[in-house]
This record gives C-alpha cells, sequence and structure tokens, in this order.
C-alpha cells in the first residue's frame, strides 16, 4: 500500500530550473528536494511560533501538556463563572 500522495504544483520556469539543477547538484529525485524544502520551512514557522510562545508560555507557567490542559479548565471555568446564568442555562440544555 502507498504511503505517500501524489501532488501536482505550478512553478516559475525559472524557479523550475534552478530546484532541477539543485536536485541533479545534490544527486535527489524532485519529490526528495520538495519534502526536504517542506521539512525546512515546517521547522523555520515552528522555530518562529516558539519565539513568541515560549515567553507567553513562560508567563502562565506552561512547561508541559498538563499545564496545557489546567489553562484551558482554568479559563473554561473563569468564562464559565463570567457568563450570565441564562447563557449557563442554554448551555446545559443543548
Amino acid at each position: 500500500m502507498r504511503t505517500t500522495k501524489v501532488l501536482s504544483i505550478t512553478l516559475p520556469e525559472a524557479m523550475l530550473d534552478a530546484a532541477k539543477k539543485r536536485a541533479k547538484l545534490e544527486n535527489r529525485t524532485m519529490s526528495e528536494l520538495v519534502r526536504e524544502a517542506s521539512r525546512r520551512y515546517e521547522m523555520r514557522w515552528l522555530d518562529a511560533f516558539r519565539e513568541y510562545a515560549q515567553p507567553k508560555a513562560d508567563a502562565l507557567g506552561i512547561h508541559t501538556e498538563e499545564d496545557v490542559d489546567r489553562v484551558i479548565h482554568e479559563y473554561g471555568a473563569e468564562q464559565g463563572a463570567a457568563m450570565p446564568l441564562e447563557n449557563k442555562t442554554r448551555r446545559k440544555a443543548s
């Protein structure tokens, strides 16, 4: 059973030519080149997200998945406590 999917993309001709040259230079297929580029892009995005989120997580005392769960439940409890009684009743009925 195949574990990959076929993807069709369009690239400007110059970009495609550069990708083909890079693949040949690195002795890779185009698929390998695109997978590696995608992994690197994902890592850059994750690094940028961590840079943004880490100070906020530290300020809230979030260091583990259990901490995330705790903060979500605390926030939900605060929001529920602040909700007017009529909304609480409606939420329970749904």
